[in-house]
C-alpha cells in the first residue's frame, strides 16, 4: 500500500525557495530521467526485475543526491547555516 504524500505548510518565502529548488532539480535531473526512460524502454518485460531494479535505484539515488545538493546550495546563497 502506498503512503500518501505529506502536505507541508510553507511560508511565502519558503514556497519561493521551494520553487527555485524545484526548477534547479528539474534542470539537473533531466539527463538522469532521460537515462531512466531509455533504460526502461530498452528492457523486455521479463528483464524489468533483478539487475534493472538496481540500475533504476542508482539513477533515482543520483536524482535524490542532486535534490539535496540543490537545497544546500540554495541555503548557502542565503547564508543559512547547514
Amino acid at each position: 500500500m502506498r503512503k500518501p504524500y505529506v502536505q507541508v505548510e510553507l511560508t511565502q518565502e519558503q514556497e519561493a525557495e521551494a520553487q527555485r529548488i524545484e526548477q534547479f532539480m528539474l534542470d539537473a535531473a533531466k539527463k538522469d530521467i532521460r537515462q531512466l526512460a531509455r533504460l526502461l524502454a530498452s528492457k523486455e518485460d521479463h528483464e524489468l526485475l533483478g539487475q534493472t531494479e538496481y540500475e533504476v535505484r542508482n539513477i533515482v539515488h543520483r536524482i535524490g543526491a542532486k535534490a539535496l545538493e540543490s537545497a544546500a546550495n540554495e541555503r548557502s546563497k542565503k547564508g543559512v547555516p547547514r
